[in-house]
């Protein structure tokens, strides 16, 4: 895992994203806030424009510098500047890259929560990420009931007490990573897919409805975000490879 997590003058250009690849980048966006100036320079005007409707200052910090780091990566992977970087949005509102930078087939996630953001790039591989503090209070079972099935919530209740909220957070990850992938959304029932709970695992999407098949066209795993922090990464296919730095310092 790529990790940022101070300023740099110049962003280095990553290593080339070779096919049947996916690239993660962390950022620590607490300690890239105050730093706001230069990913601002990195915004296009609407960019700009969100960044001001932020009431908050810290809310505006973390969007500059989690928007112009995906631009200077997507500008470094493309050779071209920063600001030349255009984004499409589908139906379903998953970003990607303009038709015009096309041919260079690559893909790209994102996902910020608390001070932490990942980054998922490939080439011609959909792909989703999610990442979670775990911190906050919530009410893991009720919320479960809503939007987990049956299954993930038979699985939760396994848990200690004390467990379980970690657990829901590694169910959450792992379920809005694969929605992320398919570029469906919240408009693929949480309930129609079951995914594991289990800490560490590598191959979390155990079954798809009502096609059964669909659940071994990906690859959903756990991915490392750092301390509090949960986050899984989905991607199409069976044979794809995690380029992954510095994990141990995480």
């Amino acid at each position: 895992m790529l990790n940022i997590s101070e300023p740099i003058s110049e962003l280095k250009s990553p290593s080339p994203l070779q096919e049947n690849e996916v690239q993660l980048w962390r950022a620590d966006l607490d300690a890239l806030a105050p730093h706001e100036s230069r990913w601002q320079q990195a915004l296009s005007a609407d960019e700009q424009k969100r960044a001001a409707r932020f009431h908050f200052a810290k809310d505006r910090q973390h969007f500059a510098a989690a928007r112009g780091i995906l631009r200077m990566i997507l500008g470094s992977y493309l050779g071209v500047n920063a600001l030349q970087v255009d984004f499409r949005y589908s139906q379903k509102e998953k970003p990607g890259l303009a038709t015009r930078y096309a041919e260079s087939g690559i893909q790209f996630n994102v996902s910020h929560s608390g001070g932490v953001a990942l980054y998922a790039f490939a080439r011609r591989i959909e792909l989703g990420v999610d990442v979670e503090r775990v911190g906050r209070e919530i009410e893991v079972e009720s919320i479960a009931r809503r939007f987990f099935s049956e299954f993930e919530q038979q699985q939760l209740l396994n848990f200690a007490p004390g467990e379980r909220a970690q657990a829901f957070f590694r169910c959450w990850t792992r379920k809005e990573s694969y929605i992320k992938a398919t570029g469906e959304g919240l408009s693929l029932p949480l309930s129609q897919f079951d995914v594991s709970l289990q800490p560490g695992e590598k191959d979390c999407l155990i079954a798809t409805r009502p096609d059964s098949a669909e659940a071994k066209r990906w690859l959903l795993r756990e991915v490392p975000a750092g301390a509090g922090y949960v986050a899984a990464l989905c991607a199409r296919g069976r044979t794809w490879k995690l380029t992954s730095w510095i994990e141990d310092d995480l």
